[in-house]
């Protein structure tokens, strides 16, 4: 692999030595960097960073996302901080950079850039053996999803808010995950990653409807609402967000689940 790994932002990292102090801004990371064994190397984490709960209890709040507590992560001395492109903010991103040495910036687009991930973080912070692991997981759920019959296309309308409506471009990690199962995401162009809509304009446009679970928590009451609108030629059904949308460790059951639900719905929609 080499002693210097390049991040997102064309940063090259060296190999991490003597003792590691990481803070995580990104919730799907955080989880990542558990899973490679690094629990105990990470001093801060978000509100967000909620998994493995267990394990991510002790480490302390630096705030949101996108409003991070900048002196808080100072008072903390870490070695590294991890962000990511879409969920942090640019700013942020300088700030730290004058006071932390390892500033380590991700942005995985598709769900094989997982696999560039794991290699990324195992490698700055002594984790080959754990990355190749989660490399071997990941691979196996793509290979069980490519063993499938061929997959009937759909079309699919995947809203992430409500008041106002918005749902996700084809430029998205969440669109490339549904376009594995062949299920192409409405619409076809957008000129913004997450555009609002007036559902309406999806009526007779969408097979499935897919409410996340996340950002916003829709429930069994918003089904008829969306329904309504869509009308009776579009299924809608609530999915799991985080399977869908958060890249790193998650991916590997987020994959089977994507298999699941696509084996499920289009049977479904076949009257199986």
């Amino acid at each position: 692999m080499g002693n210097t790994l390049i991040d997102a932002a064309g940063t090259a990292h060296r190999v991490a030595e003597g003792q590691v102090r990481i803070v995580s801004l990104v919730p799907s990371i955080t989880e990542c960097l558990c899973d490679l064994g690094l629990t105990d190397s990470l001093v801060g984490r978000t509100g967000f960073c909620v998994h493995p709960r267990a394990r991510v209890l002790g480490i302390e709040k630096v705030g949101g996302t996108k409003d991070v507590d900048i002196e808080k992560i100072r008072a903390l001395k870490p070695t590294h901080v991890v962000l990511n492109i879409d969920e942090n903010l640019r700013e942020v991103a300088d700030k730290l950079a004058v006071f932390v040495p390892g500033v380590v910036v991700t942005h995985p687009l598709s769900p094989h850039d997982n696999l560039d991930l794991y290699a990324l973080l195992g490698g700055i912070f002594n984790r080959d053996a754990q990355a190749a692991e989660l490399g071997r997981a990941l691979r196996a759920e793509f290979a069980a999803l490519e063993a499938l019959p061929d997959l009937p296309a759909r079309r699919v309308l995947y809203l992430i808010w409500r008041k106002p409506w918005m749902t996700i471009s084809r430029d998205t990690y969440i669109s490339r995950m549904l376009a594995l199962v062949n299920w192409q995401t409405f619409p076809a162009t957008a000129t913004r990653r997450y555009p609002e809509l007036q559902l309406g304009e999806a009526r007779g446009q969408a097979d499935l409807a897919l409410l996340s679970s996340e950002p916003y928590p829709f429930r069994k009451q918003h089904l008829s609402i969306v329904g309504g609108e869509l009308g009776p030629n579009t299924g809608v059904h609530l999915v799991e967000g985080d399977m869908l949308s958060w890249y790193g460790s998650r991916a590997i059951p987020g994959i089977r689940y994507l298999r699941e639900l696509a084996q499920r719905l289009n049977g479904a929609a076949s009257g199986d």
